[in-house]
């Protein structure tokens, strides 16, 4: 996982979570409340209440199932980030589906996560997800790789109507490797406020949500080579 600024630096980051399995939530706001750095916010138990609860409470960060009654989960990140553009959502699951991963991704979440996860490792991603940037299992990654190989297959295709800066590109490109903004900023020798400006202009540029949708954007296109 990518460096984490210090906690001391920052105010606590507000989290949210919504899971329908009582035992499972009551036990990760509990665990979660005595993190340093972490200040949770409220719990819901469907995706209806999930999003009027993050609406009153607007938090940085959303942990959320991805198969609730009344609302799943993907449905309601949509409704989340629609609501609170500024809330980080975590999708934190049981499922290793690569179509809930795709949705997942598609409606504007920053993280995804299995349920098998350590609380350290829950901890550790609500923090890297309210740096702006994105995290998913280890086991996750490894299928959006294969897909990313299987899209990037055809022949490279012109993009018409593609805004992107020849840095904005180089950006991208770093980004796809799974670099954090400090790591791009090394490399490329800019300021990380200089890979935050980047990456946002990336993202209002394509209309897009989050890094890991730039990127599967890019291959779909034919904008990366990968391994």
């Amino acid at each position: 996982m990518p460096p984490l600024p210090d906690p001391s630096d920052r105010e606590p980051v507000r989290v949210l979570v919504v899971d329908d399995q009582e035992l499972f939530r009551r036990g990760l706001v509990m665990l979660l409340g005595v993190e340093e750095g972490i200040d949770v916010v409220g719990e819901a138990g469907d995706g209806i209440e999930g999003t009027t609860l993050a609406i009153s409470t607007a938090p940085d960060v959303v942990l959320l199932d991805v198969r609730m009654p009344k609302r799943t989960g993907i449905e309601a990140c949509q409704s989340i980030k629609e609501a609170v553009p500024t809330a980080r959502i975590v999708m934190l699951t049981v499922s290793d589906e690569e179509a809930d991963l795709y949705e997942a991704v598609k409606s504007g979440a920053s993280g995804y996560l299995l349920k098998d996860s350590s609380i350290d490792e829950v901890a550790q991603a609500v923090r890297v997800v309210a740096d702006g940037q994105s995290l998913i299992s280890p086991s996750m990654a490894v299928k959006l790789i294969d897909e990313f190989k299987q899209m990037s297959k055809p022949e490279r295709e012109h993009v018409p109507g593609l805004r992107l800066t020849e840095r904005e590109l180089e950006v991208l490109r770093l980004v796809a490797t799974g670099k954090n903004n400090r790591e791009i900023a090394k490399d490329l020798f800019i300021s990380e406020n200089t890979v935050k400006n980047h990456v946002r202009n990336i993202l209002e540029k394509l209309q897009l949500h989050s890094r890991m949708e730039a990127v599967m954007y890019a291959v779909r296109e034919k904008l990366l080579d990968l391994p």
